[in-house]
């Protein structure tokens, strides 16, 4: 197999051409997010190339500390992405959610790395794009289970009131609505994985097979990232809910429901 075709600047920017085709139907469709889309693309573009120059210099010159701040630095981000759009929660739900997306990711990605792998877990060209995948999907599934969980609870706010007025403790109360948003946030991860070499051939396979790997080694890596972000999402978003759930009421069974 051929390695890589090597895109010049002439061709990359050709890509930008089709923007123009969702544009054109966000215009007609009188959809108010064009300034959204340019801003979103620039971003994107902006964000990747900085982190291409920097994953560079990282593979040229690898080194433990790079790797752990890369960690460090990702972990931090996915936690304050999940909480800035979950503002009302608090302190200690936050909490939950921190604990949990930093156990559950970091956990994942060195059980892959050293354990699936077999590499270090200071090897950059392992670490990086693994965890950043593992990493990722944990933090959407945690923003969709808490978005879901939190919107639950303020759509059956009357609901629960009356509820807590009868008797029945928060607990009981409170577990169906985190069951169901755990089962909400785990939802996509395996819609994804039933049309996986049917519907769509993801990204991971895609890249290895476009460098000239064997379809058969990429089909490997890819059903073992597929498991391992399955479980990162479970865990991430169990521990979040179970953990959070419990910060919304006391020893006296007085409940603080979300607002």
């Amino acid at each position: 197999m051929q390695g890589i075709a090597e895109l010049n600047l002439l061709q990359f920017g050709l890509v930008y051409l089709l923007l123009l085709i969702v544009l054109g139907i966000m215009k007609k469709c009188n959809v108010s997010q064009t300034k959204l889309l340019i801003v979103a693309s620039l971003r994107m573009t902006i964000q990747l190339t900085l982190a291409g120059f920097i994953l560079t210099y990282i593979f040229k010159n690898p080194h433990p500390i790079f790797i752990v701040l890369y960690l460090v630095v990702m972990t931090a981000f996915a936690i304050h992405r999940v909480l800035s759009k979950n503002k009302t929660i608090n302190k200690k739900f936050k909490l939950a959610i921190g604990i949990s997306l930093t156990f559950s990711g970091l956990s994942i990605i060195a059980f892959f790395v050293m354990i699936v792998v077999g590499e270090s877990i200071f090897n950059p060209q392992y670490v990086i794009p693994l965890s950043g995948m593992i990493m990722g999907n944990a933090m959407t599934g945690v923003s969709l289970g808490v978005k879901t969980f939190r919107e639950s609870l303020e759509s059956q706010r009357y609901r629960m009131e009356t509820l807590l007025n009868i008797g029945v403790t928060p607990k009981r109360i409170l577990l169906p609505f985190v069951n169901q948003a755990l089962e909400t946030a785990l939802l996509p991860t395996m819609n994804s994985m039933l049309g996986m070499g049917i519907v769509s051939l993801p990204g991971m396979m895609t890249g290895q097979i476009l460098s000239g790997t064997l379809p058969t080694t990429a089909i490997l890596y890819q059903i073992s990232i597929m498991i391992a972000i399955c479980t990162v999402v479970c865990l991430s978003v169990f521990g979040s809910l179970y953990l959070g759930y419990r910060t919304l009421y006391n020893d006296r069974n007085q409940m603080e429901i979300m607002s």
